[in-house]
């Protein structure tokens, strides 16, 4: 059997699977272009929503920004119902990180029918600029991103056993402070006596409650040098998952859930299990 026989000639795509090469995949000059004209119409989209903001300019050209913003969020809606019509598997798309945030760049516009200066909340949009990273092929950063997400999800025990021991620790120093200082210095109530302490302990220190008595700056001394070892113990929770974390991804995506960053030589979706070939 020869590979010119009829049963090795693939079939051509039809008009869905090629709209989800367009929209998904960014290997395509095609692709290519669509995600840059995408993040072009975001960061445009933007700047209106914020020019919109300024009383001077809306004076002026509100018409024009009003009908700028509706343009941009009836081809964000368009584009949206493309991405759920495209993938085999649309609740995955509209559960997924992406799904929620491009919905969520659709609401405002929509909700400022009914609330008003909803509108400015369109910034969220500037979220989707992520997807820059496809574009520009810069493996090394997706790559770098996704060890880091990696690790993350790794980390999260370690690292929520470490926040309780804070809000603790944050709890006690907060009661004592409340006790050795009192009303009379500021500390009205054990709520604010912990608000100090949060402040002090992540080395913030806004300034609007301190210490008087020389057993309460005894203690925030010792609340600010503890602050410093604090701040380095999720930092090296997250630094010994990085060191674990060093599978190389790439930029294919499912064309059953739209999951991207799958590793290399991956043969099968991480989210769904669909095949990738």
């Amino acid at each position: 059997m020869r590979e010119d026989d009829p049963i090795f000639v693939k079939p051509k795509p039809t008009l869905r699977e090629w709209c989800r090469l367009i929209i998904f995949e960014a290997d395509t000059p095609l692709g290519k272009g669509f995600d840059v004209t995408l993040i072009v119409f975001i960061l445009l989209s933007v700047a209106s929503v914020m020019m919109a903001s300024v009383e001077s300019l809306m004076d002026r050209f509100g018409s024009f920004l009003i009908w700028l913003e509706w343009t941009f969020t009836i081809a964000f809606t368009i584009e949206y119902l493309l991405r759920v019509w495209t993938v085999k598997q649309p609740l995955f798309y509209i559960r997924s990180f992406y799904g929620i945030v491009d919905l969520a760049a659709l609401l405002p516009t929509y909700l400022s029918l009914f609330v008003v200066d909803a509108e400015y909340l369109i910034v969220i949009r500037m979220l989707r600029v992520m997807r820059v990273f496809r574009i520009l092929k810069l493996i090394q950063y997706l790559e770098g991103s996704s060890m880091i997400m990696k690790a993350l999800r790794a980390s999260g025990p370690k690292i929520t056993v470490f926040v309780m021991a804070v809000v603790v620790l944050v709890v006690i120093i907060g009661s004592l402070m409340y006790v050795i200082e009192g009303h009379k210095h500021g500390f009205s109530s054990i709520p604010m006596s912990i608000y100090w302490a949060v402040v002090t302990l992540t080395t913030v220190g806004y300034g609007d409650i301190a210490p008087v008595t020389p057993l309460g700056k005894i203690l925030a001394s010792m609340v600010m040098i503890m602050g410093y070892a604090i701040i380095a113990v999720p930092t090296g929770i997250v630094t010994a998952e990085l060191t674990r974390a060093d599978r190389s991804t790439t930029t294919l995506s499912c064309r059953n859930c739209s999951a991207e960053a799958h590793p290399d030589g991956a043969k099968f979706c991480y989210q769904c299990g669909h095949d990738l070939n």
